[in-house]
């Protein structure tokens, strides 16, 4: 008999048979001591955690008292009709969520029939949430009242704070500091509140609950909010939560996908956006969170308009659209344009699987709506499948000898059901074909009903499917009939090739996100690198200059080796006459200052000089000609450089700061008419081989780089090599604000910088912009002498290293599996059973293992730390052994787990090896660093004993290791 308690966070169940207890603890459950004679406690966490996501926690998340409290309290609760306190409360009790409901008003002693509270105080039990409607001058008050009450969450309905300007502004600061030395968390100002239809919470003043569905919707907009919930009734689609977000004052996007991605009811995540918010904390999240759960996004203020009506609204500014949309597609995040588009994605994408690629096979009864489809396809980015030889050979043992005999297929417009599921059934089996759009016109001869009961069964048939049954009521039972059997279907066949290009584009974004990397960075010349332009930059700060000098900026990006002309600074005729003789006619003359930027303008450059007698000239007319059009102090000599006549194309490559997410990289087609073409990519840095091609592959250029009209192909990976060079130069000096080169001259007999402009932050700026995405963080690189002899590396992990990785899972299997509480009796170096490193046995080559080496190689620094020890072996490179450090979630605790391979235990890496990993955890900022041990796991406990590791009861079978930082 099991008879189910309601547990936040957990299903907890008394199982009063040992065979129960028996098949529970094989799938790996903790199960407790017994309560009472003949029972024991069972908890089930709501998903099977993969240890890789959740080592040894078992636990819940923060936010589960803000989605399942046990108590709630309405403070600014009243009886008056069309009230927002009176909506709410009453949305609270209509809808029981086995929890207590609170008014809180000291001027009431009953609202709406139940007892009132003067204060949070004198509430009978601690509040798990409170909701606050009062005016936004009586905020700060209640917050200290719920600090003082130790309540967990507070949401802030009212508005009034710095979407008004200055006051508000200094109001919300106000209220921030106070929660934060209690820990309250808030969600708010300015907002409608949140629902969690799946636990029956609805702490809103919607009016209306949405039925429980999979899909979680978070925004901005309580507006957005009340439509889509009318929408919805209609359109069947039901939400697993609603959060209605405001101004972002605490918790923001970032923290609801981080609780999101972890919950078993949320399938799927759209947000409504106005403004990203804290940009690296949202892309962290997302990035993560898109790995397990489609993320889907519509962006308000794209336009300027727009974007001055969502800082009104939210009081935040809103940085570049282009540079935001690179954004989302680094972090595997889908954009759509249309409300529409925003849950039809979420919906298909819960019912069908992604395409392997943008070619699309499309079966019609009517030849214009399949036309029309070709024409929505193209343009949106997809293509027509080419059918196989021997499936057209299948068709034509099936359809009438007048079908189309190409895609589209036309079946002609007397098809009947089985001429449609016959034809669905073996164009599904071509491996040309990466998707199907069935499309039906209601025809004389037609049965849309029949038709659609017909193809429901290949629902899943391993590739997406979706259908358009075109017209009104006739249509209807059949379209109703495809959506209920998990094919979507639309009115129109455009609308469906839209969703087709926007699932293609989705796993494209995530499968280019995350390829296999090729290219190596030399970490040790970067290293040097970065102290020596460093230490340049510092030297011209401490002057007050931010212009860098040409030939400055040339010998930055050489430092970090991307190529550039040659280049020799001359401060007199005769000395700019000497230098042309050292380097060889002909020679270009340009003009060198910090203080003008556009050489041209001023007669700065002179160019194809072929004597000693013209560079000497060309000085002195540069010197009048600039001392005429600027001023004498602008000219500081000129430098003479080799006239180069590489014909290629002309490229730029640049840096800048956007306003919300850092410096941005961008690639284009270069040359004086830059602006003209504005063929360019953008990206975040720091980029890898993968993301600086999926860059160059976006632009038009890229077509000509690879060979056009009789010239010779560019060396491709030489120009992803720069671009990734010069990603990681923007990353390691954040003391730069704009950096150009251009043009990027690149030709089939090399790449090389013609011209380059560096501009620094001002000397008096001491804060700088931080990149969107945490670049490689080379402090955590340690070099250890063995007792042994010989010496081991200690780094971070890095995309690259995937293939070193997969060698050392391959190696660090145990015959256990991968579950980390498994006891084991081998204790060697670090013991085995010590905090054991997640992902563990798992066959790397499979979906689960290649998942997990993602989020092992292609780590989020800002969230978890994977540092390998990397040893020489057999004449090669390789890890032996690895940590991981991971924050936890709304906390300054970290955990960790490390493993060293069998063949490299007795060295004494795991000793160093976890040593390294409390530094990292310390620089980090974290209060604690700690794991879970099996308590039959002695060698483990006393190993983290003798590291200064205390440790406590924890669960069932399991010991606390904690150690304070």
């Amino acid at each position: 008999a099991i008879r189910p308690q309601a547990r936040s966070g957990f299903n907890s169940s008394r199982f009063a048979s040992r065979r129960g207890c028996a098949v529970v603890r094989d799938m790996s459950v903790p199960v407790s001591l017994p309560l009472k004679a003949g029972h024991v406690d069972v908890q089930l966490s709501p998903r099977q955690l993969d240890p890789s996501e959740d080592v040894l926690q078992l636990g819940g998340h923060p936010l589960d008292t803000l989605f399942k409290p046990e108590s709630v309290a309405v403070v600014g609760a009243t009886d008056r009709v069309g009230s927002v306190g009176r909506t709410l409360l009453k949305n609270l009790i209509s809808n029981p969520f086995g929890g207590a409901v609170y008014p809180v008003n000291p001027k009431r002693d009953h609202v709406l029939g139940i007892t009132s509270f003067k204060s949070l105080a004198v509430c009978p039990k601690r509040v798990d949430v409170a909701v606050i409607i009062t005016p936004a001058s009586t905020v700060p008050k209640l917050i200290q009242e719920c600090v003082d009450n130790r309540v967990r969450h507070a949401i802030i309905i009212s508005a009034g704070f710095r979407e008004v300007g200055p006051e508000g502004a200094k109001l919300e600061e106000e209220v921030k500091a106070i929660a934060s030395k209690g820990n309250l968390r808030i969600v708010g100002p300015n907002c409608l509140g949140l629902m969690c239809p799946t636990s029956g919470l609805n702490a809103s003043f919607a009016n209306l609950m949405p039925a429980a569905g999979s899909v979680a919707f978070i925004s901005q907009s309580g507006a957005m909010i009340t439509s889509v919930l009318d929408w919805s009734v209609g359109q069947h689609v039901g939400f697993s939560a609603v959060i209605s977000i405001g101004a972002m004052m605490d918790m923001d996007f970032s923290d609801m996908i981080n609780y999101l991605s972890n919950d078993a009811s949320t399938k799927s995540i759209v947000l409504y956006m106005e403004t990203i918010g804290d940009a690296r904390k949202f892309l962290s999240a997302a990035r993560e969170a898109s790995l397990t759960k489609p993320i889907i996004v519509i962006k308000g203020g794209q336009t300027e308009a727009a974007a001055k009506a969502a800082a009104s609204h939210t009081g935040s500014l809103t940085g570049s659209d282009a540079v935001l949309d690179a954004a989302f597609k680094r972090a595997g995040v889908l954009r759509v344009e249309h409300v529409a588009d925003l849950f039809e994605m979420a919906d298909v994408l819960s019912k069908q699987p992604l395409p392997k690629g943008n070619r699309l096979a499309i079966l019609t009864n009517a030849g214009g709506p399949g036309v029309l489809a070709c024409d929505a396809l193209a343009k949106t980015g997809g293509t027509l499948a080419e059918l196989a030889p021997g499936t057209i050979e299948r068709l034509n043992s099936v359809l009438p000898p007048a079908w189309s005999h190409s895609n589209p297929i036309d079946v002609l417009g007397d098809a009947t059901a089985a001429h449609y599921a016959k034809s669905l059934e073996i164009i599904a089996q071509d491996d040309n074909c990466d998707g199907f759009l069935v499309i039906l016109t209601p025809q004389a001869m037609t049965a849309p009903t029949q038709c659609a009961e017909a193809l429901k069964k290949y629902a899943s048939v391993g590739k997406p499917v979706l259908a358009s049954w075109m017209g009104g009521p006739d249509v209807e039972e059949g379209a109703k009939i495809l959506r209920y059997g998990c094919i979507p279907c639309y009115p129109y066949p455009d609308m469906a090739c839209c969703t087709f290009n926007y699932m293609h584009e989705y796993k494209s974004n995530l499968r280019s996100n995350y390829e296999r990397i090729n290219l190596e960075m030399d970490l040790a010349s970067l290293r040097a690198a970065r102290m020596e332009v460093s230490d340049m930059i510092s030297k011209i700060r401490g002057t007050g200059r931010c212009l860098l000098t040409e030939a400055e900026s040339k010998q930055l990006l050489r430092v970090y080796g991307i190529p550039v002309t040659a280049c020799e600074v001359c401060a007199t005729p005769e000395e700019a006459g000497a230098a042309a003789e050292r380097i060889g006619y002909p020679v270009v003359v340009k003009l060198n200052s910090t203080t003008i930027t556009h050489k041209f303008d001023v007669g700065g450059v002179k160019l194809n000089l072929h004597s000693r007698r013209d560079v000497e000239h060309a000085f002195t007319e540069m010197k009048e000609s600039v001392s005429r059009l600027a001023s004498p102090e602008g000219f500081e000599g000129v430098t003479v450089q080799p006239m180069i006549s590489l014909k290629g194309f002309e490229i730029i490559l640049g840096s800048s700061i956007d306003p919300q997410l850092g410096p941005v990289v961008l690639f284009g087609m270069g040359g004086s008419l830059v602006e003209v073409f504005k063929d360019s990519a953008l990206g975040l840095p720091p980029l890898n081989a993968n993301l600086a091609k999926k860059m160059l592959q976006s632009t038009k250029v890229f077509t000509a780089l690879q060979g056009v009209r009789g010239m010779p192909a560019v060396d491709i990976g030489a120009l992803i090599d720069i671009m990734v060079r010069f990603s990681v130069l923007i990353v390691n000096h954040p003391e730069i604000m704009e950096c150009d080169i251009n043009p990027l001259i690149a030709s089939a007999d090399g790449i090389l910088s013609l011209d380059s402009r560096v501009l620094l932050h001002d000397s008096s700026v001491k804060q700088f912009p931080l990149p969107a995405i945490r670049p490689y963080p080379h402090e955590y690189e340690f070099v250890h002498e063995l007792p042994s002899g010989g010496s081991v590396k200690v780094r971070p992990v890095l995309p690259e290293d995937e293939t070193r990785m997969l060698g050392y899972y391959s190696q660090a299997a145990w015959s256990e599996g991968c579950d980390p509480t498994t006891p084991v009796t081998e204790i060697s170096d670090v013991p085995d059973g010590c905090c054991r490193w997640p992902g563990a046995g798992k066959k790397a080559n499979d979906a689960a293992g290649r998942s997990h080496l993602i989020k092992t190689c292609f780590a989020d620094y800002d969230r978890s730390i994977v540092l390998v020890v990397e040893r020489e072996a057999h004449g090669e490179k390789i890890v032996a052994a690895a940590g991981r450090c991971t924050k936890e979630h709304m906390s300054k605790d970290l955990t960790f787990a490390l493993q060293v391979l069998p063949e490299f235990r007795k060295l004494g890496l795991g000793k160093l090896l976890l040593q390294d990993l409390i530094v990292t955890a310390r620089k980090e900022g974290g209060r604690h660093l700690k794991a879970k041990v099996h308590d039959s796991n002695a060698g483990a406990l006393a190993f983290l004993g003798k590291l200064g590791f205390s440790t406590s009861k924890s669960a069932e079978g399991l010991v606390l290791a904690s150690i304070a930082l």
